[in-house]
């Protein structure tokens, strides 16, 4: 395995477990069992590492991502909200044939990324990636076109929050419904589970105030 790759698989794991705050350099060469200066040269500080390790799997996914939302845009009549979200199901599945439990790892990174004030990774998610926030929004217009962008941004803001919520407490969720409900449920099923949920939250009758 390359030095490049090495980082990038510890830094991964790390940043999962851990948090983006809660991470250090020196724990990332410790695991990487490289030193600093080859974090340094491949990747200039922190952030850009960061960076690196969404892109890995921003790469992977966003053309899945941006096929899926297309289809839904461009379909006869107007579509379901949960149509639009199911859309997220087999991009984010086929992370798991990229990277060993990849939809998980990338939940999970995606989820830090609020939850530690990741600004800077924000914007950068919205700025290169940016067909994945477009076509998303579109689909979502299709399905709701009663939606003013003000509505728009804070369901979809509380969409994320249950979403980062659930993905970055998955295991736990997994563990209470085998322990509580004997259900063995693997990360889709979690996925399948909170697609209704999210649905219903966007699609709520709108209430102006007098």
């Amino acid at each position: 395995m390359s030095t490049k790759n090495k980082i990038l698989d510890a830094a991964e794991q790390l940043f999962a477990d851990k948090g983006f705050n809660g991470t250090s350099l020196r724990e990332i060469t410790s695991q990487a069992e490289v030193n600093l200066a080859a974090v340094n040269y491949h990747f200039g500080s922190k952030k850009e590492l960061i960076k690196a390790v969404m892109s890995r799997y921003m790469n992977e996914l966003s053309p899945r991502l941006e096929s899926a939302l297309e289809a839904v845009c461009q379909q006869q009549g107007q579509p379901s909200l949960i149509q639009v979200f199911s859309a997220f199901v087999e991009p984010l599945l086929s992370l798991n044939e990229f990277q060993e439990n990849g939809t998980s790892n990338f939940l999970q990174l995606l989820g830090r990324g609020y939850t530690d004030s990741q600004g800077f990774l924000r914007w950068f998610l919205t700025t290169q990636y940016p067909n994945v926030i477009s076509y998303f929004v579109d689909a979502v217009q299709k399905a709701y076109p009663e939606l003013t962008p003000e509505d728009m941004f804070w369901r979809l803001h509380f969409t994320m929050g249950t979403i980062v919520f659930t993905m970055s407490s998955s295991d736990a969720l997994m563990d209470i419904a085998a322990n509580d409900f004997d259900r063995k449920m693997d990360i889709g099923e979690v996925i399948q589970q909170v697609i209704p949920y999210v649905a219903a939250g966007v699609a709520a009758p709108i209430s102006r105030a007098d």
